[in-house]
């Protein structure tokens, strides 16, 4: 059976916003766990997404905080439906990313990351996915704010990018 993800980053609460949007709430009903990929800011997000019973694959961002941070870890790992996950909040520039990425986490097959809030979806030349659901509370030079859902189904991986 697939198993279905809520990935965000770059919440920034309440900075960016006072709640999660309505659509990432409603989305909660039909996830069998999240994926935050740092920059919560707020640690209410994060109580509030363990408090829904699901899984919460999570790391700390640079805007975290130390009380995050002595939470989540820099990089998270996992293996769910035969897929190597890892998230981490930042991946630095654009430019040479898939090459740094391949090199950094060889033994992965997908990575989810944020900081930029643009959203991201390559494969790097040694097969390893690259996304990023950019910012549901703030789209930074993006028509509209975003956040994704991932399925993981017997090694295949398929990705969703939803705006709010």
């Amino acid at each position: 059976m697939p198993t279905r993800f809520l990935v965000l980053a770059d919440t920034h609460l309440p900075r960016r916003a006072k709640r999660l949007p309505d659509a990432v709430l409603a989305a909660l009903q039909q996830v069998h766990g999240v994926v935050h990929a740092g920059d919560w800011v707020d640690e209410a997000t994060l109580d509030l997404l363990l408090a829904t019973g699901l899984p919460v694959i999570g790391v700390a961002g640079n805007n975290d905080g130390p009380a995050l941070h002595a939470r989540l870890p820099e990089v998270a790992r996992t293996v769910v439906e035969g897929v190597r996950l890892a998230v981490v909040h930042e991946t630095g520039a654009s430019t040479g990313r898939e090459r740094r990425m391949d090199e950094a986490f060889p033994a992965t097959d997908v990575l989810v990351f944020g900081h930029s809030h643009i959203p991201w979806d390559t494969t790097t030349p040694n097969g390893l996915r690259l996304l990023n659901p950019g910012s549901p509370t703030d789209r930074r030079r993006q028509p509209r704010c975003t956040y994704a859902l991932l399925e993981l189904d017997a090694g295949e991986v398929s990705w969703e990018l939803l705006g709010v």
